[in-house]
């Protein structure tokens, strides 16, 4: 199994693969108009954007959705830019508001600012990184002190934009340090060891010398997992469907630093895999090769019986590397029946059908849960984010009329609120950091030292390894 790419280019390619829902973005039979928006069976299916903005935005007698409110202020970012969809939300809000004043009904007028207010928390409380940007921010404070004018009474308008606002000032205060921190750890390695073209000193312990215990180390490492997906925010996830969309101009947090986050934990993935590959590789006696195996083997099923998919996929892969694979006389002395299994749950037929299935029954245990470790679902991120942009590409992000295909908006956003319920989860297992330490800090071996400790373990045999062994000994004769 492939690794990811650390710059997301093979992710956000034309081979990705995903789910396809049939007749998305098509007006279909049963479909109804009010004026700009279109819906079916009752649900809003399109609509211009200034329909779809108007419908945001509450009255005196509506409020939207909470459900259409994500889905619209994830997705609208693809065709504006948030500080701009705040300032027209605000334009509309003056609109209403200067009817309302005309009509002399104060009660009403309260009514509808205390909507707008409910409105804008739900907005920073979602999407509070929209803010960061002053122009956002500069919009929020304006549509507030129109808000706050017709509440002298008792001030529960001002209150509630008081709370508001310290709690977006709070969540930005968090971030900026977040941010800072990534800064100073941002390396070309990328949160790992240094890697290692040749062999480290025999006497250098292995991963069996800090964790013998393959459930504890799978616990290990759905906490890693926890830790670094719950960094990502559902603008991060939209992303993926901005970052290579040529027809509309606006790419919403299009710079590399806006996706650290994403490429930080693709990267984890692939440094797992190299771990796993490096341990195996490094190990002397055949013995020994066999029992790293079989442990790695376990960790991967524990993993999976947590729900760890992404540990476990990372794991196989790591086995699967060819330094690992060709090891045809360590393998042979491997109870294979539980890794035939794990492949078998991985089998990339039919897109990953079997592991949808799997992911599917943990899902179900998730949302029927009673503790937090049946709630843990964490899915193969590369999986992930090829089905988004797969229904990305597939679908149009405009009908023939002109109107946004919200049909594929909705399923992108529950694909992704669904995922932010799984980062969400708080990890039920004891943080042991010596055993994380290692994992986040062992020095792996480059894809040539794999090769070269491979080959030292078990001779080419064949014309093609005894060519690359050849080469790869040439290169170090010459280095020295």
């Amino acid at each position: 199994m492939p690794q990811t790419s650390v710059v997301f280019s093979s992710i956000l390619g034309p081979s990705c693969s995903g789910q396809v829902l049939p007749g998305m973005g098509e007006r279909g039979s049963g479909a109804s108009s009010s004026g700009d928006l279109v819906f079916q069976e009752g649900r809003l299916i399109s609509g211009s954007l200034e329909a779809l903005m108007e419908h945001l935005v509450p009255t005196v007698d509506y409020y939207p959705d909470r459900t259409y409110i994500f889905t619209f202020l994830l997705s609208s970012r693809v065709f504006i830019p948030p500080h701009d969809l705040l300032a027209r939300v605000g334009q509309i809000c003056l609109e209403q508001r200067q009817q309302l004043e005309t009509g002399s009904e104060k009660t009403k007028l309260k009514s509808f600012s205390a909507k707008i207010v409910q409105l804008l928390k739900e907005w920073t409380e979602a999407f509070p990184y929209d803010f960061q940007d002053e122009k956002a921010m500069a919009e929020l404070k304006a549509i507030t002190h129109r808000v706050t004018q017709c509440d002298e009474e008792n001030g529960t308008v001002k209150k509630a934009i008081a709370q508001m606002t310290q709690s977006l000032l709070l969540s930005l205060a968090a971030w900026s340090q977040l941010q800072e921190l990534r800064d100073k750890l941002r390396s070309p390695a990328m949160d790992k060891g240094s890697v290692l073209k040749t062999k480290p000193p025999a006497t250098q312990k292995d991963i069996l010398g800090v964790c013998c215990d393959p459930l504890v180390l799978a616990q290990q490492l759905t906490h890693i997992e926890l830790e670094r997906v719950s960094s990502i925010h559902p603008e991060d996830l939209m992303q993926i469907v901005s970052h290579m969309d040529s027809r509309d101009k606006h790419r919403c947090r299009g710079d590399l630093t806006k996706t650290y986050s994403l490429e930080a934990y693709d990267n984890w993935f692939n440094c797992l895999s190299m771990l796993v590959a490096t341990e195996v590789c490094r190990v002397v006696k055949k013995k020994h090769r066999t029992r790293m195996l079989e442990f790695f083997i376990d960790v991967a099923r524990e993993c999976f019986n947590i729900g760890n998919f992404n540990s476990m996929m990372a794991i196989i892969s790591g086995m699967n590397l060819s330094p690992v694979a060709r090891l045809k006389k360590t393998w042979s002395k491997v109870k294979t029946a539980k890794f035939d299994v794990l492949e078998h749950h991985m089998d990339p037929s039919s897109n990953f059908c079997n592991y949808r299935t799997a992911l599917q029954g943990a899902t179900q245990r998730s949302q029927m849960a009673n503790s937090s470790r049946e709630k843990i679902v964490i899915p193969v991120f590369n999986l992930f984010v090829k089905d988004i942009y797969f229904l990305h590409k597939i679908h149009t992000n405009h009908l023939p009329n002109g109107h946004v295909n919200f049909k594929k908006f909705w399923e992108i956003s529950r694909q992704i609120h669904e995922f932010m319920t799984w980062t969400q989860v708080e990890c039920p297992f004891e943080k042991d950091k010596k055993i994380q330490n290692y994992l986040l800090t062992a020095p792996i071996y480059s894809e040539e030292a794999l090769f070269i400790a491979s080959f030292e373990s078990e001779g080419p045999e064949n014309h093609m390894e005894k060519d690359s062994w050849k080469t790869l000994r040439t290169t170090l004769l010459n280095r020295a």
